[in-house]
């Protein structure tokens, strides 16, 4: 008798490297971010997608405010063509970071979601910038 777990059986193992690796070229965590940005190796951008008001509140240190509205080629034109960028929002149940990862690929730019957002973050117990 199987259980509820194995009544569907697991997807084959190469079948389970193709999801996960394909799904990990789409999003990134909050303590992989924060080791990046501490260890001097951020090899991008970090764009906090809210409102102005929100990231003066309070930010994820070494992150800019662009919201995806704001997101324009010519906007996007001061970063070097191959840069990657790193997007977040308020937390999981913020659709900003899909808006902004859509903006950013419609106009030829690469980009991961930095999944948990602010809310993410503050779980990790990470520090935050205010102002």
């Amino acid at each position: 008798m199987s259980s509820r777990v194995s009544e569907i059986p697991a997807a084959a193992p190469e079948a389970v490297t193709a999801y996960y690796s394909q799904k990990l070229a789409f999003e990134t965590d909050c303590s992989d971010v924060q080791l990046s940005m501490v260890s001097g190796n951020a090899d991008f951008v970090l764009l906090d997608v809210r409102g102005p008001s929100f990231f003066q509140q309070a930010h994820i240190p070494g992150a800019i405010n662009l919201p995806h509205g704001k997101m324009t080629a010519h906007k996007m034109a001061e970063w070097p063509a191959d840069t990657l960028f790193v997007v977040y929002c308020a937390g999981p149940h913020c659709n900003g970071t899909d808006k902004a990862a859509l903006r950013l690929g419609q106009l030829g730019k690469r980009v991961k979601v930095m999944i948990g957002g602010m809310t993410g973050w503050a779980d990790e117990g990470f520090d935050f910038e205010r102002g």
